[in-house]
């Protein structure tokens, strides 16, 4: 594996450990101006989104879980600009539910920066437990 795909499978764990400690900077710190944010489904924070609707609707999902929510990577594949990653998220929601999801994740990344990031994810759960539908 060549150093841009170390690089960038290093950038994800990164990133996926600062949305489990809820680091706001951290993240608009490694997202590219032109970053996109993509999430699967029908949801109310489902679509497509720039860098600055991303980060304001971070706050809002992660408040979601009072005592915070952990992702935990489960592999991981790069190559080039595009690291594919498997992860599962745990948290408990400020209703007391508990939160178990599983993902599939598609990152693109240039020098440090996040330039996409897709999330596909079981959204009927999403629905029901973070949505309460």
């Amino acid at each position: 594996m060549g150093k841009i795909e170390e690089e960038n499978k290093k950038l994800a764990k990164e990133f996926l450990g600062a949305l489990s400690r809820a680091d706001t900077d951290w993240v608009r710190d490694h997202y590219a101006e032109e970053m996109r944010l993509w999430t699967a489904g029908s949801l109310p924070f489902s679509g497509a989104s720039n860098k600055a609707a991303a980060l304001e609707g971070m706050p809002q999902i992660l408040g979601l879980f009072p005592e915070g929510i952990v992702f935990e990577i489960e592999a991981m594949t790069a190559e080039g600009e595009r690291v594919a990653i498997e992860a599962k998220s745990r948290g408990t929601t400020f209703r007391g539910d508990l939160y178990e999801q599983t993902y599939h994740f598609l990152m693109r990344a240039r020098d440090g920066k996040i330039l996409e990031f897709r999330e596909y994810m079981d959204t009927e759960l999403a629905r029901k437990v973070l949505v309460g539908e």
